[in-house]
């Protein structure tokens, strides 16, 4: 009798140029959504840098209006003590140039104490935002390096871990600009 020729062979070839097919379509999108999160990252980043500078320079803002708030503070002391030293010591009376010259510096420190208090709640949202953006790249970075570990190790589960990670990322990215 002769056998029956079974096509196993042809099947067999078929399914596994299928499965290598898909196993690069898996790769193919792997890596699409590494570079995805890279770019999410390198944006994240730089927001976060520029947050952190701004916060800095508002810092800043904030420290030279205190300091020039003392130096109000200092002049109207030394010209109220002058005051009450001419008084004591001497029949003059107290210029009234320099009641006028008190009431301008208090007026002053009121405003330079209001532009101060309004340059540190500025640094503090500022940072607040690079704080927000800092987890977010951290996550993206995470993310990316499990994508990595997933196509080496040919591990599906670990390559949608990444995926997860990556939009809990852009939920922080989010957070920040809505901030």
């Amino acid at each position: 009798m002769e056998e029956l020729e079974v096509p196993t062979e042809h099947l067999h070839e078929h399914i596994q140029e299928k499965a290598e097919e898909s196993k690069e379509k898996w790769s193919l999108y792997v890596v699409l959504s590494t570079a995805f999160m890279a770019v999410l990252a390198a944006v994240s980043g730089l927001l976060g840098g520029h947050h952190a500078n701004e916060a800095l320079l508002e810092q800043i803002k904030s420290s030279n209006a205190w300091s020039h708030y003392q130096a109000k503070s200092i002049k109207s002391e030394i010209t109220s003590s002058s005051d009450k030293l001419i008084a004591t010591l001497s029949t003059k009376p107290v210029p009234a140039e320099d009641a006028a010259k008190l009431e301008r510096y208090e007026k002053e420190k009121e405003e330079i104490q209001k532009q101060a208090e309004e340059s540190e709640k500025l640094s503090e949202v500022h940072l607040n935002i690079h704080n927000i953006l800092a987890r977010s790249v951290t996550f993206f970075q995470i993310a990316i390096a499990i994508a990595a570990i997933a196509i080496l190790t040919k591990r599906k589960p670990l390559w949608m871990f990444s995926i997860l990670l990556m939009v809990i990322g852009i939920f922080f990215l989010i957070q920040a600009l809505l901030f």
